[in-house]
């Protein structure tokens, strides 16, 4: 294509009138997001849309963490207008939204050059595993173990322990998956020894984050996520050193695909004897 149709192509702020064709956009890269998916990211964050006569032919979504973070997802450009500059001029509208923040995105093998001229610098993988027809593994809770559902008074605890294990400010993160999922708690002498929440996304469901002491206790958590939606399509998206795809694959979770995670700026700081084994999901970290 030629720049004179670049030319007729400009960005401007997402808004909700938007959604059903950003949705398309993903269908047609066989995506799993629902609509509702799409309205739940934008309310969360801010978006931005290339187009052309009226028509959305690229889509980009960013959040921010408190005043130091960010994180950006939702990338798509339309195969037909690929290499006019789209990307680009997308990931530009969102960094200068950003400020001063660092900001985090996980990339394919084909957006990964791109974020690379743009200052990001690979930290790690996130593996996406998924499947139904699952057999989740039981596990025995050990000594004062005890996995319980979520309580109301939990989730100030919950935010507190998610901040101090990504460094992040996700409050409004939190509240939106406080009011759609249900949470699921792992005590260990009367105190929060990890947690995850198993939400409605895409095909199914997705458990995410999960957050915990150890690797087994994630697997305790995940297993007893599994084991309430055992005719259900599942999603867990993990970090490659997690220490989990190998167990999820031999659950029937396959993994599906892998991909980088990616930073510009610098790594909030997280001080927490507790790990992230699961993340919420590939857009949102």
């Amino acid at each position: 294509m030629s720049t004179a149709i670049a030319s007729m192509i400009h960005v401007r702020p997402m808004t909700t009138a938007d959604l059903d064709q950003g949705y398309a956009l993903s269908a047609a890269l066989r995506w799993p997001h629902r609509r509702e998916d799409w309205a739940a990211l934008l309310q969360l964050g801010l978006g931005y849309v290339a187009e052309r006569d009226n028509a959305v032919i690229g889509t980009i979504m960013f959040w921010a963490y408190g005043q130091t973070a960010a994180s950006l997802g939702m990338v798509i450009v339309a195969d037909n207008f690929q290499g006019l500059g789209i990307g680009r001029n997308l990931m530009r509208a969102v960094l200068d939204a950003a400020g001063e923040r660092s900001v985090n995105l996980r990339a394919t093998e084909d957006g990964r050059p791109l974020y690379e001229k743009l200052g990001f610098t690979a930290c790690g993988f996130i593996h996406q595993h998924q499947g139904s027809g699952f057999a989740a593994e039981t596990f025995q809770t050990a000594g004062s173990d005890r996995l319980r559902p979520m309580r109301l008074d939990d989730r100030n605890r919950l935010i507190e322990i998610d901040r101090a294990v990504t460094g992040l400010e996700r409050n409004a993160l939190y509240a939106s998956l406080f009011a759609d999922g249900e949470g699921i708690v792992l005590e260990r002498d009367g105190k929060i020894a990890g947690f995850t929440i198993v939400r409605q996304f895409g095909l199914g469901f997705c458990i995410g984050p999960v957050i915990a002491t150890d690797v087994e206790c994630a697997k305790r958590l995940i297993s007893y996520g599994l084991s309430q939606k055992t005719d259900q399509f599942m999603r867990l998206d993990v970090p490659h050193t997690s220490g989990l795809s190998e167990w999820l694959d031999s659950c029937g979770l396959k993994q599906v695909g892998r991909l980088t995670s990616m930073l510009r700026g610098q790594a909030p700081v997280a001080d927490s004897p507790l790990t992230q084994f699961a993340i919420v999901g590939q857009a949102k970290g």
